[in-house]
């Protein structure tokens, strides 16, 4: 999956993985939308939808192609680390993937939104209906996304200024440059 365009960028993000992102995002903002006083039911088809999805990109993170696996893009954390070292002294490496904090990001993201959902679901059923530990531990939750999504969206900001690169485009066209193809991937810092 990594055939080189006439333009030098290679495809990375896949099509599979582009919609989950995409389709996560826009249901994520539904769910927000119609949580307090919105429609319940388009409220709860929106964490239906965002529960399948999340099993479908937990399959798509181990049978998935090279970029879309876990095993590409999570490191341990003194890999992490020492990247977040050498962002704060502006000489962190480029990747065509996940950088190693991009890559927990994912799986905070990933695990953040599942117990949402989960805690979510939980409230419809008999054990837990009128809960209100569990509701408020489903709003936590929820206020955590945007928290996590603020960290993400800082992090998608400072990669693509850092390495000259759109990566929301990235994420649009799955095509990214090739590692090869910049002269320096370093932006010194005064």
């Amino acid at each position: 999956m990594t055939d080189r365009g006439e333009d030098g960028e290679i495809r990375v993000w896949d099509p599979f993985v582009r919609v989950f992102h995409w389709s996560l995002a826009s249901l994520i903002g539904l769910a927000w939308l119609t949580g307090d006083d919105g429609p319940k039911a388009l409220h709860e088809g929106a964490g239906y939808v965002i529960a399948g999805l999340l099993v479908a990109r937990l399959v798509w993170g181990f049978v998935g192609p090279k970029h879309a696996r876990f095993s590409d893009f999570l490191r341990g954390p003194g890999v992490v680390l020492a990247h977040l070292r050498d962002l704060v002294r502006g000489r962190e490496r480029r990747y065509l993937g996940h950088n190693p904090a991009g890559g927990w990001m994912i799986i905070a993201l990933i695990a953040t939104i599942s117990a949402t959902a989960l805690t979510g679901w939980l409230q419809t059923t008999d054990l837990f209906w009128g809960s209100t530990a569990m509701e408020e531990i489903h709003e936590i939750l929820a206020i955590l996304i945007l928290v996590l999504l603020a960290g993400h969206l800082c992090g998608v900001v400072v990669e693509s200024l850092r390495h000259r690169e759109n990566l929301v485009r990235a994420m649009i066209t799955g095509r990214k440059r090739a590692l090869s193809s910049l002269p320096s991937t370093e932006i010194k810092l005064p």
